[in-house]
């Protein structure tokens, strides 16, 4: 009961800051400093940093204030966090002696500077999203109602960009897959203000029968303006240290793969392959999904997000797509990582 109470009155306290912060971001034009953000030396990003119960870290990470235009729609991208990394390391730094290997992996925060600068039509705001335990499928696991919080965080922080044209992006990593899907779970119907669901080989947890497939397939017919992308790799028989961490279908791999089938049965889906990828496409470049040869059974989960699989997530579709990057590519962020 305690407990209960303790989260009750930290919900309250959360719903009521964030209230005051949407009611006083009124929109200024190009020049808007986010009430109740702060900011950070480099580029003066501005950053929102809480706690949302139960146990879940959140930082909101917005341009500078000089480059925050409220005449722009902002894209608020919901990046789920890997299992066994904090928010700082996903964020990323400059590698150095000493510094933990997790910092120099991912590169998020470099990898949406790098964004914003090819973006020029909408303010990129990303919002770290993870765990107390550094898993959101062990997070989901405790608590029987995960999904609606799942929702409820994302309507929250909606809710703090109240005051500007919004459009919604799940991403994430690894086990932050559980994250999108969790929220996908939530909903009888996926909302037109999501515009794009993302999976960086973190579909572990799509299920045909749980609806993710026609959820997902109503979605994309509903808006011209809905994209779907999906990068996982062929896991089949993997080790490490000589122990099998793989199924023998895979997981990510196998999960894809049920995500094609699905597609394809309510979409003309087109197949190439070569010798780095199977690519699968439909509604005109709105659904790409590439999958990872793997003949050499190494492990490519990281690489897939430090090879600016982040960027390709977020362009895929689009008349930015390739351009100044390429996915599998060198890194095209590298200028953009901080200290």
């Amino acid at each position: 009961m305690a407990l209960l109470k303790r989260i009750y009155i930290s919900t309250l306290i959360v719903i009521f800051t964030f209230l005051y912060f949407a009611l006083t971001n009124q929109a200024y034009g190009k020049g808007t400093s986010l009430k109740g953000f702060s900011k950070i030396p480099f580029l003066e990003e501005q950053i929102l940093a809480f706690n949302y119960s139960p146990d879940i870290n959140v930082e909101i990470n917005a341009p500078a204030a000089d480059k925050f235009d409220d005449a722009k729609r902002t894209s608020i991208i919901f990046y789920a966090l890997p299992n066994s990394n904090s928010i700082e390391q996903t964020i990323g730094r400059q590698k150095k002696e000493g510094l933990d290997w997790h910092f120099d992996i991912q590169h998020i925060g470099a990898q949406t500077r790098f964004l914003r600068e090819q973006i020029k039509d909408r303010n990129i705001v990303v919002v770290y999203v993870g765990t107390k335990e550094e898993s959101w499928p062990w997070w989901k696991s405790k608590h029987a109602n995960g999904d609606s919080v799942i929702k409820s965080l994302v309507d929250t922080v909606k809710g703090i960009f109240a005051a500007f044209k919004t459009e919604i992006i799940l991403d994430g990593h690894s086990g932050g897959g559980s994250f999108v899907l969790g929220y996908i779970n939530s909903v009888k119907k996926i909302p037109d203000y999501v515009k794009r669901i993302s999976f960086l080989d973190s579909e572990y947890d799509y299920s045909t029968e749980l609806m993710h497939g026609s959820k997902i397939i109503n979605w994309l017919k509903s808006g011209y303006d809905h994209f779907l992308c999906a990068i996982a790799y062929d896991d089949r028989g993997i080790k490490i240290n000589g122990q099998d961490i793989g199924t023998l279908n895979g997981g990510t791999f196998y999960r894809t793969g049920l995500m094609v089938d699905d597609l394809s049965k309510a979409f003309n889906m087109s197949k190439t392959e070569d010798s780095l990828f199977t690519k699968y496409y439909g509604l005109n470049g709105r659904i790409k999904i590439f999958l990872k040869s793997n003949p050499g059974h190494q492990m490519w989960h990281t690489l897939l997000v430090e090879k600016n699989g982040f960027i390709e997530t977020i362009l895929s579709g689009t008349l930015q797509e390739e351009k100044n990057y390429q996915f599998w590519g060198w890194r095209a962020y590298s200028q953009y990582i901080q200290p």
